[in-house]
C-alpha cells in the first residue's frame, strides 16, 4: 500500500514533469499520439517503482521514455515500411513556424540514436554524462552521435541555390 505522502509526491512529480516528458517523447517519436502513449506508460512504470524512482524521478521517467522509444524503433524496423502521405501545403512564414517545421522534418530524417542524442542534449539540456546514462551508452558514443547528427542537420538545412534565388525575388 502506498502512503499518502508518497502519493502526493508522485502527483506533484506528474504535475511538474508531464509537459517536459511529453515534449521529449514527441521529439523522439515525431507523433503526438505515440508520445502521449509513451508518457502514460512511463508514468505508470515510474509509479510502480516509486520507492526507487523518487530519489530522482525526472531521470527515472526520462530513462523509461527513452527505453520505450527505443523499443518502438525496433518494432518499426521489423514491420513493413510505411509511405507517408505527401500533401503539398504551403506553410506561412510567421514567428519562425516554417523554420521550426523545417527543423523537425530534418530531425525526423536522422537515425533514431542520433535524434535521441540531440533531443536529450539540446531540448532537455542534459549533460553528456546524463545523456549517456539515459541512453545506456558511453559518453564517447554520445559525443560522436551528436557530431554526426549536427553535421547531418547542417547538410540538410544548408541553403540551396534554389532557396537563395527565391529569397532574392
Amino acid at each position: 500500500m502506498i502512503s499518502r505522502a508518497d502519493q502526493r509526491s508522485f502527483e506533484t512529480f506528474v504535475h511538474d514533469a508531464s509537459d517536459r516528458l511529453l515534449r521529449t517523447a514527441y521529439l523522439l517519436t515525431g507523433d503526438r499520439g505515440h508520445a502521449e502513449d509513451l508518457v502514460q506508460t512511463a508514468l505508470l512504470r515510474t509509479a510502480r517503482r516509486w520507492s526507487t524512482a523518487r530519489r530522482d524521478p525526472a531521470a527515472y521517467a526520462r530513462r523509461v521514455v527513452v527505453n520505450l522509444a527505443k523499443d518502438r524503433w525496433r518494432d518499426l524496423r521489423r514491420r513493413p515500411g510505411e509511405a507517408p502521405l505527401e500533401v503539398d501545403v504551403a506553410v506561412p512564414v510567421t514567428d519562425g513556424v516554417a523554420d521550426r517545421d523545417r527543423l523537425l522534418r530534418a530531425a525526423r530524417q536522422l537515425p533514431a540514436g542520433q535524434r535521441a542524442v540531440l533531443v536529450l542534449r539540446y531540448f532537455d539540456d542534459l549533460s553528456v554524462a546524463d545523456t549517456a546514462a539515459a541512453l545506456g551508452c558511453s559518453e564517447g558514443t554520445v559525443k560522436s552521435q551528436t557530431a554526426r547528427a549536427l553535421d547531418r542537420l547542417r547538410s540538410v538545412l544548408a541553403p540551396t541555390k534554389e532557396n537563395a534565388d527565391a529569397d532574392r525575388r
